[in-house]
């Protein structure tokens, strides 16, 4: 069968892959488009692979919310660089995964990865395929999924950070107000009684050890790491925190106000926890040229 250039566009809009790489298909398969995306898709996958170790520290944060405002879903999906954060394939996956997430509220990971998307491909073999198509690694980090105990509040700061807010009370503009304060202030819990134990001894062990340095008597050590962890607590929890529009009242007392309480919250920022790899870009294109 002659490979038109026709066909060749044809597989070029049904894969997203280079016209080379389209044309060396149809050739390989005597023209036949179907086969040939079977092939490309083997072999995007084999190219999947052998990326899957290189970090993927940069990405995007989606968020989905049903019409009745009683489930959301949040996900982070992980790339190697913000170039391609910035391209609509991997805006699209990102969005249509969180919208998985949402309609099909997957146990665990495993689970999602299995998930069928839109198109009839699962979650796992549309990441593979966009990983072959940008070149890049991709991993679906994480997700949560909130029902609303009274309202769903959702708030992005830029694509790095988003935040969902269960608000039992209030109204939407106080919702809105509280995933803004979390996602610039980034609080570990709601209130005091949510902090790990552990980490409030830990804690307690660096300020100790850096008020003996002060030479005071045991007693009033004592006292200085006693005010130290109240500070800190107020700093680290939603409900202790100066609300950032108004710094004057706590959080806690905003709520109060309103008759209204925080269930639970989600704040997502992209690449938190990643650990990144420091490469000299000069080192690494000697590198590749040496082969």
């Amino acid at each position: 069968m002659a490979i038109t250039a026709a066909r060749v566009k044809e597989l070029r809009e049904r894969t997203g892959a280079g016209m080379m790489e389209c044309k060396k298909a149809l050739v390989e398969t005597d023209g036949d488009i179907d086969i040939a995306i079977e092939n490309m898709r083997k072999s995007g996958m084999a190219k999947a692979d052998k990326k899957a170790g290189r970090v993927a520290a940069e990405g995007l944060v989606s968020i989905q919310m049903d019409d009745a405002g009683k489930f959301a879903a949040i996900v982070e999906v992980n790339c190697e660089t913000d170039f391609v954060t910035k391209g609509d394939d991997f805006k699209n996956f990102v969005n249509e995964v969180a919208q998985c997430v949402l309609n099909n509220k997957p146990d665990d990971l495993d689970a999602l990865l299995t998930t069928v998307l839109a198109d009839g491909v699962s979650v796992e073999d549309s990441r593979k395929n966009l990983i072959a198509k940008v070149g890049e690694n991709m991993s679906v980090r994480r997700f949560d999924v909130i029902e609303s105990k009274g309202q769903l509040a959702a708030y992005k700061h830029g694509e790095r950070i988003g935040v969902l807010v269960n608000l039992d009370g209030g109204d939407e503009i106080l919702g809105k107000d509280i995933a803004m304060h979390i996602a610039a202030s980034n609080p570990v819990c709601i209130s005091e009684a949510d902090v790990d134990p552990a980490l409030i001894e830990k804690e307690r062990d660096i300020f100790a050890a850096q008020a003996a340095e002060s030479g005071k008597p045991p007693e009033i050590v004592e006292k200085m790491v006693t005010g130290r962890i109240k500070k800190y607590l107020k700093e680290v929890t939603l409900l202790g925190q100066p609300f950032v529009k108004d710094p004057d009242q706590t959080i806690a007392q905003l709520l109060d106000k309103a008759g209204a309480s925080v269930a639970g919250f989600v704040r997502y920022q992209v690449g938190e926890g990643i650990e990144k790899k420091n490469e000299n870009f000069a080192e690494e294109v000697a590198a590749q040229m040496k082969g």
